[in-house]
């Protein structure tokens, strides 16, 4: 590009005639723009700044986040035998930093969330004993 040249320090026609025009003008003008670009609303009006940008488009988005793993878990006790109560009170008092009263009390209240963000492979050990004692747990 030649800076000597006088045109070469003016801008675009289309950037003076849309410095004349109003707030309201220009925010049509802009919709109308998104419109024939194909943007949707909430899109970026510049390509590669969004989520949507890996994949072309939103439909691709919701595949990626799908295929994305869950890596933090809940630890929940559905449900436990009566008579292995004393065991499963016990057990949850290991992996929490509860007194008695409050793992009996959290115990009796179930379905209860006993550890939260829990990663799989600290779950796995903690799920497997409460199950091994008659105790209902899922990860979440």
């Amino acid at each position: 590009m030649n800076l000597d040249h006088p045109s070469a320090l003016q801008p675009a026609p289309c950037i003076v005639n849309h410095q004349d025009l109003t707030k309201l003008e220009r925010n049509d003008y802009s919709v109308l723009w998104r419109h024939k670009m194909g943007l949707d609303k909430y899109d970026p009006a510049v390509f590669g700044l969004g989520p949507s940008s890996a994949s072309g488009s939103r439909v691709g988005s919701g595949e990626e986040a799908k295929a994305v793993e869950k890596s933090a878990f809940d630890l929940k006790l559905e449900k436990y035998d009566a008579a292995a109560k004393i065991k499963i009170i016990k057990e949850v008092r290991t992996f929490t930093d509860l007194g008695l009263k409050e793992a009996k009390e959290l115990v009796e209240k179930v379905p209860v969330v006993l550890k939260k963000g829990l990663t799989k492979e600290a779950a796995d050990p903690i799920l497997t004993k409460l199950k091994e004692l008659g105790a209902t747990v899922v990860l979440e």
